[in-house]
């Protein structure tokens, strides 16, 4: 999944941010917009459909990881 997006990214001539993270992320890698869902699941706020765009474009925009690629 990570490499089909940075090959997209690369086709449309836009960077992705890897902010490295080790102890603070347990995936491999996650994007903001993941982070960003989960915390507001967890505080009781329901996703929509605008939601889950604003998500999908946030991930494309930063991924956290544990490590360097």
């Amino acid at each position: 999944m990570g490499r089909e997006r940075d090959e997209q990214r690369k086709r449309e001539g836009r960077a992705r941010h890897d902010i490295r993270l080790p102890g603070f992320v347990r995936e491999d890698e996650i994007g903001l917009g993941d982070l960003v869902s989960r915390a507001t699941s967890a505080a009781g706020v329901r996703p929509c459909g605008g939601c889950a765009r604003r998500a999908r474009r946030m991930n494309e925009w930063v991924t956290f990881s544990k490590r360097h690629r």
